[in-house]
């Protein structure tokens, strides 16, 4: 009988270590620290790229240039970020960093686009009908933008053996709406990376 107990206490003694090894561990780290764990695309690479573009944007002289010409702030309509690289990047992270960078910076307003914009034109549709008319949003009123701020991501990539290099462009531009004319670009191309991939042991 006592076997028996000890051969159960074992048992469950084994399968409590089984099942403690395979618990992820979570480390909390400082926002601003470093990954780079797979050499994809991350975090820190968006920090770099946005700061330089976002600060190219705002020293521009021709966007300065504009402020003055207009005697108001800009209004920008951000765009969409295409993803021309061949991974999964979630461009929205790069717009919307650059927006609030911008508009904190006070030297311009923006309208919304996409779905927001979507939502709010349905709502005030929607006000019409079912509001009371000293509550309800006019239609017609909505403040139009003097520039698109649009961009895009790619990559280069030069691999041999188990060894590559990835190289990321990422090009931010902001488009005069009525005119077409570009008032600012930029292309950063900071973020390279070397990854080695050990060889597997069979």
């Amino acid at each position: 009988m006592k076997t028996i107990l000890k051969a159960l206490f074992l048992g469950a003694g084994v399968l409590v270590i089984a099942s403690c090894g395979s618990t992820p561990r979570v480390t909390r780290v400082d926002a601003g620290t470093q990954t780079d764990l797979s050499g994809f695309w991350n975090d820190t690479d968006v920090r770099i790229v946005c700061d330089s573009l976002i600060k190219a944007c705002l020293d521009s002289p021709r966007v300065t240039q504009e402020i003055a010409r207009k005697g108001r702030l800009p209004v920008v309509l951000v765009g969409n970020f295409k993803n021309d690289s061949d991974e999964h990047i979630d461009t929205s992270i790069i717009s919307t960093t650059m927006e609030v960078a911008i508009f904190n910076s006070g030297k311009a307003d923006f309208v919304a686009g996409g779905d927001t914009r979507s939502e709010l034109r349905t709502e005030r549709q929607d006000q019409q009908s079912n509001a009371s008319e000293s509550t309800a949003a006019a239609l017609g009123n909505e403040t139009g933008a003097d520039f698109l701020l649009t961009g895009s991501v790619k990559t280069i990539i030069d691999r041999a053996g188990g060894t590559a290099a990835r190289t990321y462009f990422v090009t931010a531009e902001m488009t005069n709406i009525e005119t077409n004319t570009r008032l600012w670009m930029d292309q950063n191309s900071a973020i390279k990376k070397v990854i080695v991939t050990p060889k597997s042991k069979l």
